[in-house]
């Protein structure tokens, strides 16, 4: 069997759940299971209707609530020519009901909580496989009863053992070749049946969750571009398609700003050596990106991605000089403050690293300070050449810093496997160094 996931812009209205409903048709000799996101931008709206409940504005998000009913009505109306069937048009009242029961809770209360957040956010993935199920006839689940998750509301963590118990007894009994069975991303479910999310983008951690949980063939997520790109080509136009790509590059350029993936939907495929593809729902037989366990493609440079911006701290103390304890000292501040640390390059009396823009930032500088001087320059951002022989290309280095020109360097990283070197410059020059690093990845040199 296979997995097909289609993202919110593959779905987002019924010409393109046509389109997606095609996909599955073909698939149908497979066994496909359908993971879906929400609507377009429906996720965007229901989060819109909780903060304006929120702010105690009941009127406001109710006719948010009225919007998106709507535009889930018109997809319906348009993909059944106007005569939804009776079981359908049932759900659909239901999910809007409950959708209004918990805007007026969350007005009256004036509280939006994690948890009400998620049984809000849950709607549009639940009312999108509502509506795509019936118009393919596959036979729909609720993930919330198969993904089993922690209680951290927004940011929960699947259980995997759980989920391959569950989905053997609830979803594998229904897939057969002819037949599609038609679930959510994004949502899961803890012990105690409370809905759950697994963060903004999980829809495409859950198609390769329950690809590991089913032991799929291949994991197929399709959505607007043809697979994964050199760079992203908003910035350069003319970045290039990507054949294939080993797990480990596509999880650094996922972790470094590429968006096409998500970085966690890499970690249950590679475990369960599971190859994903990721296609383009309108050009179904156009290009796409192959990334298994293990690609030997002999490329200095397979990609470039970008993230920012992000802060550079500097900590510098003479007592770093011969002297052992010291960095554990340092990363016990960043610990007891819950920050995460990307980039890191030492010198004889010096730490520069990188943290994202939102940490507490002041907070943090206070707590250094007790023990070494802090210089921090925010506006940065992170560029990442991602490919396997970076390490091993003699003079590529050179290259690529000489194809920079005028454009400062502040910090090198060269990451731990070896594939992946990382520049820090001004995030406001991060786009003509993208470019400038993309002629000579796509061999025009320095």
């Amino acid at each position: 069997m296979i997995v097909l996931k289609f993202g919110g812009s593959s779905v987002a209205d019924a010409a393109r759940m046509r389109e997606a409903a095609e996909l599955v048709r073909a698939a149908l000799p497979r066994s496909p299971l359908v993971v879906l996101s929400a609507m377009g931008k429906t996720t965007n709206g229901l989060f819109e209707a909780a903060k304006t409940a929120e702010a105690g504005d009941l009127a406001g998000a109710l006719a948010r609530q009225r919007d998106l009913m709507a535009a889930h009505r018109c997809a319906a109306e348009d993909l059944f020519a106007g005569a939804v069937p009776e079981a359908l048009d049932g759900s659909l009242t239901d999910l809007f009901g409950e959708l209004e029961l918990l805007l007026r809770g969350v007005a009256m209360l004036r509280e939006l909580s994690p948890r009400s957040m998620d049984a809000i956010a849950s709607l549009g993935e639940r009312l999108s496989t509502r509506i795509f199920a019936a118009f393919t006839g596959g036979a729909w689940v609720d993930a919330r009863g198969v993904v089993r998750t922690d209680a951290v509301f927004g940011e929960a963590v699947p259980q995997s053992a759980a989920i391959r118990e569950l989905a053997a007894a609830q979803v594998a009994p229904l897939l057969a070749p002819g037949q599609a069975v038609v679930t959510q991303g994004y949502i899961g479910g803890t012990e105690d049946g409370l809905t759950t999310t697994l963060g903004r983008g999980g829809s495409d951690y859950s198609a390769a969750l329950l690809g590991a949980a089913l032991g799929a063939e291949e994991v197929q997520i399709w959505t607007d571009v043809e697979g994964v790109l050199t760079c992203d080509p908003r910035i350069v136009p003319d970045a290039l398609p990507i054949p294939d790509l080993s797990f480990a590059e596509a999880a650094e350029l996922a972790a470094f700003g590429a968006k096409v993936l998500h970085p966690a939907t890499i970690q249950p495929a590679v475990e369960a050596r599971i190859p994903v593809t990721v296609r383009h729902t309108g050009k179904p037989h156009g290009r796409f990106t192959t990334i298994a366990a293990e690609v030997r493609t002999g490329r200095p440079i397979t990609a470039l991605a970008s993230r920012g911006p992000v802060t550079v701290l500097t900590v510098s103390s003479s007592r770093m000089l011969a002297q052992s304890g010291f960095l554990a000292r340092l990363f016990e501040v960043f610990g007891r403050r819950g920050v995460s640390v990307d980039l890191v390059a030492t010198a004889e009396v010096s730490v520069s690293l990188t943290v994202e823009a939102d940490v507490p930032l002041k907070a943090l500088v206070q707590d250094l300070a007790a023990f070494a001087t802090v210089e921090a320059h925010e506006g940065r951002a992170i560029i990442a050449a991602v490919g396997e022989r970076l390490k091993s290309t003699p003079g590529l280095g050179a290259r690529l810093l000489t194809s920079l020109g005028d454009i400062n360097v502040e910090m090198i990283s060269m990451g731990a496997n070896e594939i992946n070197l990382s520049l820090v410059v001004k995030q406001e020059e991060a786009a003509e160094a993208l470019r400038r690093l993309h002629r000579v990845l796509a061999g025009g040199g320095a």
